[in-house]
C-alpha cells in the first residue's frame, strides 16, 4: 500500500499555500515534511487527514483492497493533545479506544499497552490536567498505540518532549514502519529515524531526498 498525491493545490483564505504538489509515500517509509514556517507543512498534514479540501488534485491510497480513503486508515496527531483534563490518563485512552473502534473485550489490555508504550503506566490514575506538558504530549501520542491504523500523520510530534521521550517515540515509529506502516510527519527537528525520506516545502517544493540522519540542507547550504 502507498499514499499518492497528484497535482495537489491547497488554499488557506485567499493564499495558495501548496501548488501542484505531487509525491508518493510507501508503506514502511517515514516521510518527513520540512521547510520554513509558513511553508505549508501543517496545511499538508491536515489536507491528507481530510480536514482541508484541496482546490485541485487528488489524494489516494494505492494497493488497498478495501478502497478506503486516507482518513479511514490514519491516526492524526496535531498541535493539540486531544485530552480531557478532568479525566485520568487511563480514562482518556479508554475514550480514544472506544472512539477509534476495535474489540471492546480487549480495550483494557490495549489501554495498558498504550500507557506502557509511552512510559505513562505509573500515571494511569492521575488526572490529565495535573500532568506536565511533556506528559500530556505523550498521552496525546499514546492513542497511536490504542488502535491499529497503518498511516500515522504527525504534526510536530516532538513538541514538549524531552530527549528520552523523543527517543521513545522514534523507537515506536521504527516498530510501526517494520510492520509496513507509513508515517508522514511535519517537523523542524530530526526525529532520530533510520533513513527517512524528506519532502521539502517552501520556495522549491516537491524535492525529496533520503538521508540516514539529521535534516537535509536548507536552500543555499552545502551538504
Amino acid at each position: 500500500m502507498h499514499l499518492q498525491a497528484d497535482n495537489l493545490t491547497v488554499e488557506r483564505g485567499t493564499r495558495t499555500v501548496i501548488s501542484n504538489l505531487s509525491f508518493t509515500a510507501q508503506a514502511g517509509e517515514a516521510l518527513l515534511l520540512v521547510g520554513p514556517n509558513g511553508a505549508g507543512k501543517t496545511t499538508l498534514i491536515r489536507t491528507l487527514a481530510g480536514f482541508i479540501a484541496p482546490v485541485s488534485g487528488t489524494i489516494s491510497l494505492k494497493g488497498d483492497s478495501a478502497n478506503r480513503d486516507v482518513a479511514e486508515v490514519c491516526h492524526y496527531v496535531g498541535h493539540l493533545t486531544g485530552i480531557k483534563a478532568n479525566l485520568t490518563a487511563e480514562q482518556n485512552l479508554a475514550f480514544w479506544g472506544e472512539y477509534l473502534g476495535g474489540d471492546r473485550a480487549t480495550l483494557a489490555d490495549r489501554v495498558d499497552a498504550a500507557l506502557g508504550d509511552f512510559g505513562l503506566a505509573a500515571l494511569a490514575d492521575f488526572p490529565a490536567g495535573l500532568l506536565s506538558a511533556g506528559q500530556k504530549r505523550r498521552l496525546g501520542l499514546a492513542r497511536l498505540s490504542i488502535a491499529t491504523r497503518p498511516i500515522w500523520l504527525l504534526d510536530e510530534p516532538t513538541v514538549s518532549l524531552d530527549a528520552a521521550s523523543t527517543e521513545l517515540l522514534a523507537r515506536l515509529i521504527q516498530q510501526h514502519l517494520a510492520r509496513d506502516g507509513l508515517v508522514i510527519a511535519a517537523t523542524h527537528l530530526p526525529l532520530g529515524l533510520e533513513r527517512p525520506v524528506y519532502l521539502r516545502l517552501g520556495p522549491s517544493p516537491g524535492t525529496s531526498t533520503t538521508q540516514s540522519a539529521g535534516l537535509p540542507p536548507v536552500e543555499g547550504q552545502q551538504p
